[in-house]
């Protein structure tokens, strides 16, 4: 079985990402702060199925210095890994004039620093195995813009840079590298945004509908299978053609 690490695996969208891969046979090990009940049930509903394994590890990815020790670990425990979705990100709202410089920081560092460390030990683990997956979460504001959202956006549109080159570092490792760009979907991500603004967006989507977090998702999971192995570099955007 192997082994896929899903950062902020928890709930929402990380969540349905842990599901699915689990769904696909893969041992899915997901990290965040704290487990949770959904995550607690989606554990036992995996287990009950029987096809792949779901696992939580409790980490603060905010913690960058220990994430060389947190890979360490994980390998000793679970072996290699042939799979990591980089999800974890804070969602960072409010004009960049007022905004803390302390809220900048803590978003650069736990939604660009962090994955990139992160990324940094876990190739070396697919490095000795038969090639990879990575999938890089980002999101339309990276490229289309949104106020209120510089600094977020900021940290999306850096995965992108960061996908496309990394795909061609370890692309002669057989390791693939993509990003998955969601559009706004009705998550805590999107929780200072209110109805009408929500209801907006869906209008001008070329299907008048928000993307849910089963979309990503499978999105993420046939970026993992044998069908997009000629895949990598690229980015997919997921957002029910709202930037159509």
């Amino acid at each position: 079985m192997l082994n896929a690490l899903v950062t902020g695996g928890t709930r929402g969208l990380g969540l349905g990402i842990a599901k699915a891969l689990a769904s696909s046979g893969f041992q899915v090990i997901a990290i965040a702060r704290n487990e949770g009940d959904a995550m607690a049930a989606a554990r036992e509903q995996v287990a009950r199925d029987g096809r792949g394994a779901l696992h939580f590890r409790t980490f603060d990815l905010a913690d960058i210095d220990r994430i060389g020790d947190l890979v360490k670990t994980l390998r000793r425990d679970f072996g290699g890994f042939y799979g990591l979705v980089n999800n974890a990100a804070i969602g960072t709202s409010g004009i960049l004039t007022t905004m803390p410089d302390s809220a900048i920081e803590r978003a650069v560092r736990l939604n660009v620093v962090s994955p990139l460390t992160l990324t940094k030990y876990v190739v070396r683990s697919m490095m000795t195995g038969q090639g990879g997956r990575i999938v890089n979460l980002s999101s339309v504001v990276s490229s289309t813009g949104y106020s209120g959202l510089s600094v977020y956006s900021a940290t999306k549109a850096s995965l992108t840079g960061f996908t496309r080159s990394l795909a061609r570092e370890v692309g002669p490792l057989g390791i693939t590298v993509n990003a998955v760009a969601p559009g706004f979907i009705n998550t805590e991500m999107t929780r200072d945004l209110n109805s009408n603004q929500l209801v907006q967006i869906a209008r001008r989507s070329a299907l008048q509908r928000l993307p849910e977090v089963v979309d990503i998702a499978n999105a993420v999971d046939f970026l993992f299978s044998e069908q997009a192995r000629n895949i990598t570099g690229t980015v997919m955007t997921v957002d029910a053609g709202n930037t159509a």
